[in-house]
């Protein structure tokens, strides 16, 4: 992709394309690695920490038309919700899993969750939506890129309640991620996990983010 179509992604309007040309019955991409893939990633940061019978609940930020929501509700997980800012996959995949009662699926830019209450969520997960803002040279990142990450990221950190873990995917190498991920107004403890590549990839990277407690306290101030 040149740099022009890559900074398209970023924007509703090029994914609601995508996605209205596959169709209600058709899947786009399965980005970054499929459910199998990550499986052992989520046994170690997911399964064995917040097991289902603790009822976490859990937002998947872009979610896209990816299978995991439903591959983590065959595990037991019922108290999820969906976020996208395309209003045609979230259309699709309400009416395909109209079903299920224990996912949502919610049209909000992941840069903006109004919908989403602060501190209410215990795990969010993202697979390809953060990087789908990043273009542009990674040693000097272009001020859009800052922005767009930066917004992104202080939402998360706001609707996470403290300790709780923001699971992040991606095919990007660790020391270009990183600034973006510590961007100003956030505070992480964080972990990486190399999860392996295949044949024709590099390695993709399992960041494990938890919201420090200590920034709760400092960023609401004196009372």
């Amino acid at each position: 992709m040149s740099d022009a179509e890559v900074k398209r992604l970023a924007y509703s309007e090029y994914w609601n394309e995508r996605y209205a040309e596959v169709g209600s019955d058709g899947q786009v991409h399965e980005w970054f690695r499929s459910f199998t893939d990550l499986e052992p990633f989520f046994t170690r940061h997911l399964f064995q920490i917040r097991g289902p019978e603790t009822l976490p609940k859990i937002l998947h930020l872009g979610s896209g038309d990816s299978t995991i929501p439903q591959d983590l509700f065959k595990r037991g997980y019922t108290n999820q919700i969906c976020v996208d800012f395309s209003s045609v996959v979230v259309e699709t995949m309400s009416k395909r899993h109209a079903g299920i009662s224990g996912i949502t699926w919610m049209q909000t830019d992941v840069r903006s969750m109004d919908q989403i209450s602060s501190e209410s969520i215990d795990v969010a997960f993202d697979k390809g939506t953060l990087d789908a803002m990043i273009h542009g040279s990674p040693w000097n990142p272009p001020a859009d890129v800052l922005e767009n990450t930066g917004q992104y990221l202080r939402e998360v950190f706001r609707v996470l309640n403290v300790n709780s873990t923001f699971l992040y995917v991606t095919y990007r190498q660790p020391h270009f991620v990183r600034p973006l991920l510590n961007c100003e107004g956030v505070e992480w403890d964080l972990k990486m996990d190399v999860l392996g590549g295949t044949d024709n990839t590099f390695d993709y990277h399992g960041f494990v983010l938890k919201k420090v407690a200590s920034s709760v306290a400092s960023s609401s101030g004196p009372s």
